[in-house]
């Protein structure tokens, strides 16, 4: 077998696989077509997903379907003002040994896990959110001095609700950046809405199938690295970035009246790599601009900072990538 056989039959058999997963979300979960395209195509890019969306969507729902339909080691953490650092990532405790003498032993904590659901995240205080910048960034925790590593694959997916602010405490810039995306999760609609009554209401109930394992995932993971990405589609995306920041040269009007701060090297490399996810989820072997163009909201949305008059305004950051989007001269900006 050649090469290039090789690698067709790699694709093929990683189409069926994610076909097999959507089928089994889908037999569970209502809707939400695009927030499971997103979730799935951020998992298989490594990255993290911040779902924001009212009480009662089905956000916590979606994560637990999707961690066991891929059969993952699955952690909940309820994010509470009083929860502490060491509920998280664990602590060291006085234990005696075979001999009887008092020595550390490190109790792991949830976020030793392959998905993580960090229900609420928004609540937690500012020092209990930082536990958990390590671990997303480095993959690593720190305890007492000692570095411990987290299990592969490990992904963070974190909701919050965006009208409830009391008792709060937004996510700083530098944490959200961490996020490969920035899912919003909508209402489903009146046809969605009675298909979740007969089956959250009724006596029938939906048993989950393992669609796919730890070993598929990181397969899938190393296959979407390995899509091909033109010059010209990577030229796009570099404009893109560029064309957040209000002071670079192709810079839209409304970017510099609204935009504060545009997104920085890590938004680039979350556009690409979640770009790759799709293509492979679509069964090509490169990149398209529609891939890029696609990706951009969850992508961008929570990387790009308005200023006071843009939030006086109402200007809101979709509105900014959509004017992007329909940029048709970025090649002569670029």
């Amino acid at each position: 077998m050649s090469a290039t056989q090789e690698k067709e039959q790699q694709f093929a058999l990683a189409a069926d696989i994610i076909a097999r997963v959507k089928d089994e979300i889908q037999s569970f979960i209502v809707g939400q077509e695009e927030v499971v395209d997103h979730v799935l195509w951020s998992i298989f890019s490594g990255g993290h997903v911040l779902l924001e969306g009212l009480p009662g969507l089905g956000k916590t729902m979606l994560i637990k379907t999707i961690a066991e339909v891929l059969d993952l080691k699955f952690s909940r953490i309820q994010f509470t003002p009083d929860i502490m650092p060491s509920d998280i990532t664990g602590t060291m405790l006085l234990q005696p040994d075979e001999a009887g003498r008092q020595i550390f032993s490190f109790h792991k904590g949830p976020i030793f896990a392959n998905i993580i659901l960090a229900d609420e995240i928004n609540r937690a205080t500012p020092k209990t959110q930082s536990a958990l910048l390590e671990a997303m960034g480095e993959k690593t925790v720190t305890i007492m001095g000692e570095t411990k590593k987290m299990e592969k694959p490990f992904f963070v997916l974190a909701t919050q609700n965006p009208i409830d602010m009391e008792g709060t405490y937004p996510l700083p810039e530098a944490q959200t950046d961490r996020f490969l995306c920035k899912v919003n999760v909508a209402y489903p609609t009146k046809e969605e809405l009675k298909e979740i009554a007969r089956r959250t209401t009724g006596t029938q109930k939906t048993h989950l199938n393992k669609a796919a394992g730890l070993k598929d995932v990181m397969d899938l993971q190393e296959l979407s690295r390995e899509i091909l990405l033109s010059d010209e589609i990577l030229d796009y995306a570099v404009w893109m970035i560029t064309a957040t920041h209000p002071e670079s040269e192709g810079a839209l009007e409304t970017v510099k009246k609204h935009v504060q701060y545009g997104s920085g090297p890590r938004g680039l490399q979350s556009l690409i790599s979640m770009a790759k996810a799709r293509a492979m989820c679509s069964g090509r072997f490169h990149v398209s601009i529609g891939d890029i163009k696609n990706v951009a909201y969850p992508v961008l949305r929570h990387r790009l900072i308005l200023n006071f008059e843009g939030e006086a305004a109402g200007i809101s950051a979709d509105s900014i990538i959509e004017a992007l989007l329909n940029e048709t001269s970025w090649g002569a900006k670029s």
